[in-house]
């Protein structure tokens, strides 16, 4: 792939392709003008309607239909089981693709971690007995001769299987089960989790559970989320449904192995529970996952964000400051949350009366002002005097766990949330702050229940019968249920900081606990004036996570904006943070050392330019709302990451960036990560893409440079692309009775789009109903629109790289042309260009149905 500074071309350029569609040049059939093999469906439709009977025109040219998924089947042959989709092999489990790991003993004190423990022997198939039953596969396999196991397979669903290996009671004793399919020597792999070093996995070994690791300084590796889910970039996945100790070795023994270890110990008899995948395009693998575990739950539509927060805040005052601080400043927000303290002791539901003598009053200030209101919390009762009465409670209850390993909290030990009574005394605690006007939670901590230290145990057990050996996943299950369970229908806010499979029916969003506040990469060695340490990760840390989180089923995530250990975070390291969180479907704002974008220290080196960006690009953020939620909507039908690693949506290209994503289908994202870059090369899908800020056109399918000043984030559009947005005044999402904030949900108001105009007909179809397309044709350009049930005021399309215009008419009457933007702004209807951003026509239309058409000048 030839690297070179970026192309770029004129308006002229879309104008001649255009003609050459329109006139029947080049392909002339309606294929999809990016190109690409990723033929989203969700949002940007084929249009196949004819155009309404006061156009006189002919019907809506198509854009390509996606393919028809091809059917997909599990084979049995040859000691073989084989994953196909349309006669194409996708995964392939030989004779020791199934394996089962020995030991002399069961040892009660062991881990059975297979990240540091291995059995004496493994044992794999030798032969098989197809027993006909009226699964798909349905086999009894021999291990030797003194081991049997059955496996099962059986369709769910078109595309997705369930299996089983079990094995038959005597012969050895059994610790370990092991999957090891032979997939593609070439492709990528994504899912896994949560991971700060690489969101592709290919080469790696992957825990599946938290593990001490004493040359990282935060003392562990990290894996706050691991989910047993893994996506290859041939449209395949594999889930293992099983929470005990494993290890995902991605083609790093060999590479075209993927072997799934799994430290079953004592529990090994119940055999081992996985499922299978196939679709055509890897991105669409996810929605499987989703069918099995549950789909995701989502946040509400203000939980979005931009949120604001400090790591401690001083007192009532300081808040009440703060959100009017916010205001004044015209800082786009829809939310912020307290961390700790703000209560008398960790685990009493209650105000600090010295610190918050009037939280009610507090809380109605917030909501007054168009913010929502979250709480730090964690499932602890302090050994504080101020928590005694609640900690004598909870002991008399027996509401702690019967036995208690490893404590890593200052706040002592969890609670034991598998007892259905202390489960209901928690809840009914939680309720004194639901029931009082807070909106959600950020639930740290409880990452205690770890299976081991190496390969001993750290026992734990549970008034359900479980151990550490299952709880250290499960836990996290009750933890956020408890919850999710008293959030409103409507939707709240969990910001959670671990999590595992089928979590995301609980939790909101993920963060990925504490990252540094710089630019370092994860396991980079950092000499910071004389500190020397080896660094979890900054910057490019949370970039990586939120693009694995996204393809193993979270598709919500959101860093501390600046980051946290070592903070205050310096001027460069913040900007390109909130850059880059903006462009996320939730912007969380805060650094562990309390800094605000408006408090300019020497520390951080904030000052008026940045707070400028920083309103620039929260606004962006906000005003982003009605495209990220309705890829949002879709997560259940559709599965696809709402972040979207550019190696899983375009696998063609063989790049596998952890700094390039796709933001819905349209938008592709670039931030920079690397110190002192002022500039940065990136890989652009097939198709024409335009550059957000400047409008220039940079054709795809090659590597290109871009210009990146501090400030700025490399961000473009896809020609042909629509994206909804909210109006360029808006505030915050949640409601407000202050007459001059601006609230999208007191007025959705008018909707305002921007349109990459381009030669094949695109729609965009809004969470409400709402439709948007757009054509561009050899001499006129349609627009049509048509509203749902939220956005009913009208719409402003911004259509960018536009070659000069000489008419517009709408519905066939020619639409009033205004003198500039101002007067557009203020007239109810016209149309205004302007050669800002190579050339922008905007378009304004009233309520109802409308067709409109720009004929281009001569």
């Amino acid at each position: 792939m030839p690297t070179r500074r970026a192309l770029r071309t004129s308006p002229l350029f879309l104008l001649a392709l255009a003609c050459t569609v329109a006139c029947g040049g080049g392909s002339g059939n309606g294929t999809d003008s990016d190109g690409g093999t990723d033929s989203d469906t969700d949002t940007t439709t084929t249009d196949t309607t004819t155009a309404p009977t006061t156009s006189g025109t002919t019907a809506w040219e198509e854009e390509s239909e996606s393919e028809p998924e091809q059917p997909v089947t599990v084979e049995w042959s040859e000691l073989e089981l084989r994953l196909v989709r349309g006669g194409d092999v996708l995964l392939r489990f030989p004779a020791d693709g199934f394996q089962f790991g020995v030991v002399a003993a069961l040892d009660d004190g062991s881990s059975y971690d297979p990240f540091f423990l291995a059995p004496d022997q493994w044992l794999t198939v030798t032969g098989a007995e197809e027993l006909g039953g009226a699964a798909a596969v349905d086999v009894r396999l021999s291990f030797g001769t003194d081991v049997h196991a059955r496996l099962t397979v059986t369709e769910a669903a078109p595309g997705r299987f369930h299996a089983s290996l079990v094995p038959e009671p005597g012969g050895p004793v059994l610790a370990y089960m092991r999957l090891r399919p032979l997939v593609d020597a070439g492709e990528g792999f994504y899912g896994l989790g949560e991971y700060f070093d690489a969101a592709e996995h290919r080469g790696r070994v992957r825990a599946m559970q938290l593990e001490y690791d004493p040359q990282i300084e935060s003392q562990y590796n990290e894996a706050h989320v691991p989910v047993p889910f893994i996506t290859g970039t041939r449209g395949w996945g594999l889930f293992v449904a099983d929470p005990h100790a494993a290890v995902f070795d991605v083609a790093a023994a060999a590479p075209d192995r993927v072997e799934a270890t799994f430290g079953t110990g004592p529990d090994t008899g119940a055999g081992l529970v996985f499922h299978l995948y196939a679709a055509n395009h890897p991105l669409d693998v996810t929605k499987h996952y989703y069918a099995t575990t549950g789909a995701p739950k989502l946040p509400a539509p203000w939980a979005l964000g931009p949120w604001i927060w400090r790591d401690e805040n001083d007192d009532q005052a300081q808040v009440e400051s703060d959100i009017a601080t916010i205001r004044e400043l015209d800082l786009a927000t829809s939310a912020i949350w307290i961390d700790r303290p703000y209560q008398s002791a960790v685990g009493v539901f209650d105000w600090n009366p010295t610190q918050f003598p009037d939280s009610q009053a507090m809380i109605a200030k917030i909501h007054d002002l168009g913010l929502r209101l979250a709480l730090w919390h964690v499932p602890y009762v302090d050994d504080d005097p101020a928590a005694a009465e609640m900690r004598a409670e909870a002991e008399a209850g027996e509401f702690f766990p019967l036995e208690v390993g490893l404590i890593t909290s200052e706040w002592g030990e969890p609670l034991d949330l598998t007892n259905p009574a202390a489960f209901e005394w928690w809840q009914d605690h939680i309720r004194q702050y639901t029931d009082n006007g807070i909106d959600g939670f950020k639930l740290d901590y409880a990452e205690d229940i770890v299976v081991g230290l190496g390969g001993a145990r750290t026992v734990w057990q549970f008034a359900d019968g479980s151990s550490e050996r299952t709880m250290h996943k499960l836990y996290q299950l009750l933890y956020h249920r408890a919850y999710a369970e008293l959030l409103p229908e409507s939707g709240g806010f969990l910001l959670c900081r671990a999590g595992t499979y089928g979590d995301q029916q609980n939790v909101s969003v993920i963060w990925p606990g504490d990252l540094d506040a710089n630019m370092a990469a994860h396991r980079e060695p950092v000499d910071d004036d004389g500190e020397s340490y080896i660094a979890v990760g900054g910057l490019p840390a949370a970039l990586t996570a939120s693009l694995g989180l996204g393809p193993s089923g979270f598709p919500f995530f959101a860093s501390d904006t600046g980051g946290y250990r070592h903070a205050p975070p310096d001027r460069e390291t913040f900007v390109r943070w909130f850059e880059y969180t903006a462009l996320t479907p939730v912007m969380q704002v805060g650094t562990g050392s309390s800094d605000v974008p408006w408090e300019f220290t020497p520390e951080n080196g904030l000052d008026d330019e940045s707070l400028a960006w920083y309103r620039q690009y929260a606004r962006l953020h906000l005003r982003l709302f009605p495209y990220v939620w309705t890829h949002a909507q879709l997560l259940a039908t559709t599965g696809r990451p709402l972040q979207r690693p550019l190696g899983l949506a375009y696998p063609e290209l063989g790049v596998h960036p952890s700094d390039t994503y796709l933001l819905g289908r349209d938008l592709l994202v670039a931030p920079v990560v690397a110190r002192g870059a002022t500039s940065r090369k990136l890989s652009l899908p097939p198709g024409a893409w335009l550059d957000w800020w400047t409008g220039e056109v940079l054709q795809g399918d090659s590597e290109v440079t871009v210009d990146a000043p501090l400030g700025t984030l490399p961000l473009f559009l896809r020609v042909g692309g629509i994206v909804p947005l909210l109006r360029p005044t808006i505030d915050t999402l949640a409601p407000t009775t202050a007459a001059d904030v601006d609230s999208f949900a007191g007025d959705p108001g008018l909707l305002y789009a921007r349109v990459a105009p381009g030669p094949v007909g695109t729609r965009f179809d809004l969470y409400d109903g709402t439709a948007l397309k757009q054509r561009l044709g050899a001499g006129s350009l349609r627009l049509e629109v048509a509203p749902g049930e939220v956005f009913t005021a009208g719409v402003d399309v911004e259509v960018v790289t536009m070659p000069p215009v000489a008419a517009v008419t709408v519905d066939d009457a020619p639409l009033t042309q205004r003198a500039d933007a101002a007067a557009l702004d203020a007239a109810s209807d016209g149309w205004f260009y302007t050669a800002d951003l190579g050339g922008t026509l905007r378009v304004k239309l009233g309520p109802g149905t409308h067709l409109a058409r720009a004929t281009l000048a001569d």
